[in-house]
């Protein structure tokens, strides 16, 4: 039986590399890879289902399926991580140096249904006392204006989001027209070293670090989805695509853990993999349902009070039934 054809949208993350590359293959599958930006990634797949198999934002994914759509088939993998204590901005004259000073604020997301935010949202609410509803949320781009919903939203409990098309959350929190930006990417000004910008958490890594030991939540950006139509003409696919991310990603934890090689042009990399290992635990990159129980217990959970989900959903229902147990010897 010949391998079938399959297109895959991932980034360029070092532990997805070798599938990319074809080091790892997808048994019974030959790969043709697309590279691209991740916002094109989801914008393209989001709306028109371009290729086979893609890296897509979590939040659209529990979105779509709360809502009914049952086009596309997730598998835990979980290529993108991040922290997001890091992602709250705010103009350097605030006064703000507390995250529940926001309250009854004026709060820009680049999207309502940006995964980032739903964090970041969740964050303010379940450890900051927050009441998401007194504060005037706006949506726009980051650093351009036009950007749009994605996804059909369901807010309810009185919370209030207006969209801005025509400005970005750069231009209006430079203007004083807001008082924070919630973003995963840093607005331009601060990139550009702009000192009229600066984050609300300075030490955001500490901060990150307790909030992983408090919660045992460690945030899921990106998942790995496959249409529905590609998964139910090929279901051993499902698996055999998650066991081979899965060897790539052991294959990268082990040339950061390397100390005879400079892997990455980055000093002292294996002691810095050897600390954040003990900080998560296991392989300190888990993919799976159960190993991340925790995690997506809280976003499934912030993602319906915020109006992300029209509905509530069980974690283990989100992906496909064969990645959620393995054979034993």
């Amino acid at each position: 039986m010949p391998n079938i054809p399959l297109t895959i949208a991932l980034s360029e993350y070092d532990h997805v590399r070798d599938v990319l590359d074809g080091t790892v293959p997808v048994p019974g599958a030959d790969l043709t890879v697309l590279r691209m930006p991740v916002e094109e990634i989801f914008y393209r797949f989001t709306f028109h289902r371009e290729w086979d198999v893609s890296e897509m934002s979590f939040a659209k994914v529990v979105s779509l399926m709360s809502q009914g759509d049952d086009t596309l088939v997730a598998i835990p993998v979980f290529v993108s991580r991040m922290f997001r204590h890091s992602s709250f901005y705010v103009r350097a004259d605030s006064g703000l140096t507390d995250p529940s000073q926001l309250a009854g604020k004026r709060v820009g997301v680049p999207e309502w249904a940006q995964t980032a935010a739903i964090y970041s949202r969740g964050i303010l609410a379940h450890h900051h006392g927050v009441d998401l509803a007194s504060i005037q949320w706006h949506q726009a781009g980051v650093n351009d204006p036009g950007r749009v919903e994605k996804v059909k939203l369901d807010l309810r409990g009185g919370l209030r989001l207006t969209p801005v098309p025509d400005r970005s959350l750069s231009e209006m929190l430079m203007a004083g027209d807001l008082d924070a930006v919630l973003s995963a990417r840093p607005p331009a000004p601060f990139l550009a070293g702009d000192p009229g910008i600066r984050r609300l958490f300075a030490d955001y890594q500490s901060t990150e670090e307790q909030f992983l030991r408090d919660t045992g939540i460690f945030p899921i950006m990106h998942v790995v989805v496959i249409r529905r139509d590609v998964y139910e003409r090929n279901r051993w696919l499902a698996l055999n695509l998650m066991k081979a991310l899965e060897t790539a990603k052991d294959r990268s934890l082990a040339r950061m853990s390397d100390i005879t090689l400079s892997f990455f042009p980055i000093p002292w990399m294996a002691e810095r993999a050897r600390q954040a290992r003990a900080l998560i635990g296991g392989d300190g990159w888990p993919y799976g349902v159960e190993d991340n129980r925790r995690t997506l217990d809280a976003f499934t959970t912030w993602a319906f009070e915020q109006g992300v989900c029209h509905r509530k959903l069980e974690p283990a229902g989100i992906f496909a039934p064969e990645t959620r147990s393995r054979f034993k010897v």
